[in-house]
């Protein structure tokens, strides 16, 4: 398996009543008057420190991830962590999931910002791509009815960049370059590893296996997820394949401490913003006219009310939280990973107030006593890394895009 940590770098020090004074808003306005630089200082560098520790006790990938105007995330942009996290790693695989295209002006700067950090790390990074959330359109200034369009277009742009000698021209319908030639290239060939991270999303569950990329299930119910799979491999049957294990990832929240009692009263502070770890604010914001089809639109307003419905006492019912001792965490890992099959695991050690000192023993707990049950488990269950099974399916990947990205 391939076994990720995983924290949305939170700032919780800000005065909550504000927000709730301006109706529960997190997400996109709460004003940036509330923010502290000092703090904020603080943050970056025990997150780096937590990182590098991570490595240590012998986690495959530090996931690393982007969002705007809200307290929830703090890494503004994604690329910079992740050059800074090359400098200081060695071994573990830096996973971006990953760089907002629809909301980026200049895809051919993104495409030399990941190449940079491909070759800094010497090949370790996986490069995902996001639509970016509802609020990010409003905070980028774009808008929202194209994004899926100028997703598709910008992922088609940066392959052909990577894949293709300059220069040449790109005339699209949303990007116009006369010199497409970017000097810095990825150490990676064709390119680095593309992953696809989602929740409700239907169309980019469909165009993640039409490209045989691998989608990584944001938190989602078992059920849920199962319901993701059968559309994945439905749609990668028509695409004349076979999808497997290392095809599927998953993210979930999960604390892990010397006693119960100290993991379920960090465990709550998953649970900060109502248990929205997208932030709060207004529906709208979120699922704007465009953004997503009616269908999916749909099946987001209905997660997002059963989660503003749901404890924190039925998050670890449902199995959507897990919070206890290395035991506890690993069985009910294990009742995941049996049913979901995942070959690329998330955990998400920390998230509202927990503390550093904890998030440091939650990842030393995890790296000596869970993961390596974890593996065991894996391996009986047959989940092959992406990396160890270097598949077939990941060479046809590349060959497919190529043929794709050429003629456009």
């Amino acid at each position: 398996m391939h076994l990720m940590y995983f924290t949305e770098q939170p700032m919780s020090t800000y005065p909550e009543q504000e927000a709730l004074d301006a109706g529960g808003v997190s997400a996109l306005m709460l004003s940036n008057k509330h923010f502290n630089p000092e703090e904020g200082s603080r943050l970056y560098n025990e997150r780096l420190e937590e990182y590098i520790y991570a490595e240590e006790m012998g986690v495959d990938g530090i996931m690393l991830n982007e969002h705007h105007n809200a307290p929830f995330c703090m890494q503004a942009r994604v690329n910079i962590f992740a050059a800074a996290l090359a400098a200081v790693t060695e071994r573990v695989k830096i996973v971006l999931l990953g760089n907002p295209l629809p909301v980026n002006e200049n895809p051919l700067q993104t495409a030399e910002e990941i190449a940079m950090v491909d070759m800094m790390s010497k090949g370790r990074l996986v490069s995902g791509f996001v639509r970016g959330g509802g609020t990010e359109q409003f905070a980028n200034n774009t808008n929202p009815a194209y994004n899926r369009e100028r997703f598709t277009e910008a992922h088609d742009l940066l392959i052909k960049t990577w894949t293709e000698p300059g220069p040449f021209r790109w005339e699209g319908n949303h990007y116009q370059f006369r010199v497409v030639n970017p000097w810095a290239l990825p150490l990676q060939k064709p390119h680095p590893r593309i992953w696809i991270p989602g929740v409700a999303s239907l169309e980019t569950i469909i165009w993640a296996a039409e490209h045989r990329y691998p989608y990584i299930c944001l938190n989602t119910s078992i059920e849920q997820t199962k319901q993701i799979w059968e559309l994945y491999d439905r749609t990668a049957e028509k695409s004349g394949y076979i999808a497997g294990p290392e095809q599927r990832g998953y993210l979930i929240r999960c604390h892990v401490a010397e006693t119960e009692e100290k993991a379920i009263k960090n465990g709550r502070e998953f649970m900060w913003m109502q248990g929205e770890f997208t932030g709060v604010g207004h529906p709208t914001w979120f699922s704007s006219p465009g953004y997503t089809s009616a269908q999916s639109r749909k099946r987001a307003a209905e997660g997002q009310k059963l989660r503003s419905k749901t404890t924190f006492e039925d998050m670890l019912n449902m199995g959507m939280i897990i919070a206890g001792t290395p035991d506890q965490v690993v069985e009910r890992l294990k009742k995941i990973m049996e049913e979901t099959r995942p070959s690329i695991l998330a955990l998400w050690g920390n998230d509202g107030k927990v503390d550093h000192k904890d998030s440091l023993e939650c990842i030393r707990l995890l790296g000596q006593e869970v993961m390596p049950k974890v593996r065991e488990i894996g391996d009986r269950l047959g989940l092959l890394s992406p990396f160890e099974l270097n598949s077939p399916v990941s060479l046809a990947a590349s060959q497919l895009n190529n043929q794709w990205t050429a003629s456009a």
